[in-house]
């Protein structure tokens, strides 16, 4: 095989099987090349990957090393999509009810989903992140997209038990912005005690929702690697309930009177 086409191969087979370890060996003898050429095809990818800002590769020497791809979205790049998407929801026709913004046109938009999971992922892809999990069903797509650039499962929790999922665990909790007593239910077989989760929802008022869901990982002994969300809101009727999280955007004042929307950056550069 040429060293263009192996190029093209090995990028692709990365971008695929993102943070999934692999030996030299493998691909020298699937390209029937020398471990010097090879090392020299993944110099070429890692320098343009991180060029381009989307990830770089990770190598580890000795005999049992390999090459992984680590997912990322570079700073600059982020920054002017965050940027964008300020600009997206500052539309006064999103304003609904309670202060609340339309946001389904682009929870529904696979191109812009796919792009909000990467965004979300870069932050966390150097942890060790065993599975995503949300809760039903406005998070599902945001949690689907980072999921797939850590390479793990995701996780989904409900307010009703269903019978095709087996025996389960519930709990209550508090909503943290209508402070109503509310259930979540997560099957028993869906999660190993003592994984790493990473929790992602699309928005966060106070936090009563992810605060459930910390609350039903300790029923489990799981741990809580990280969080992420599309947006939150500034709100100092609420009272914030989840700390340390990464946002995207922030939105600070919502006028249905004058029909006007603040939209910020969140804290993710911050937290980067």
């Amino acid at each position: 095989m040429k060293r263009s086409d192996r190029l093209v191969s090995l990028t692709n087979y990365f971008l695929e099987n993102p943070k999934k370890h692999t030996s030299l060996p493998y691909f020298s003898e699937k390209y029937g090349a020398a471990k010097s050429s090879v090392s020299e095809d993944l110099d070429i990818v890692d320098r343009v990957m991180q060029e381009e800002g989307f990830g770089h590769l990770q190598t580890n020497p000795g005999a049992s090393g390999g090459v992984s791809f680590i997912p990322g979205f570079s700073g600059e790049n982020a920054n002017v999509f965050i940027n964008e998407l300020c600009t997206t929801l500052q539309d006064p026709s999103r304003i609904l009810p309670g202060g609340y913004l339309y946001m389904s046109d682009l929870l529904g938009d696979p191109k812009m989903v796919n792009k909000i999971g990467r965004v979300l992922a870069s932050a966390f892809s150097d942890m060790e992140i065993d599975a995503v999990m949300t809760v039903a069903t406005k998070g599902i797509p945001l949690a689907y997209a980072a999921a797939s650039v850590l390479n793990v499962p995701v996780i989904i929790v409900r307010r009703d038990p269903r019978v095709t999922e087996g025996s389960s665990v519930s709990i209550n909790y508090v909503s943290g912005s209508s402070r109503k007593i509310q259930t979540m239910v997560l099957p028993t077989r869906s999660l190993q005690e003592g994984a790493n989760v990473c929790i992602i929802d699309d928005f966060m008022k106070a936090g009563g929702t992810i605060n459930g869901m910390i609350s039903l990982l300790k029923e489990f002994n799981a741990n809580v690697g990280a969080i992420g969300v599309l947006a939150e809101a500034d709100d100092e009727e609420d009272e914030r309930v989840v700390e340390n999280y990464t946002s995207l955007v922030k939105i600070t004042n919502v006028d249905m009177k004058q029909k006007t929307i603040e939209v910020h950056p969140g804290n993710f550069s911050k937290n980067r």
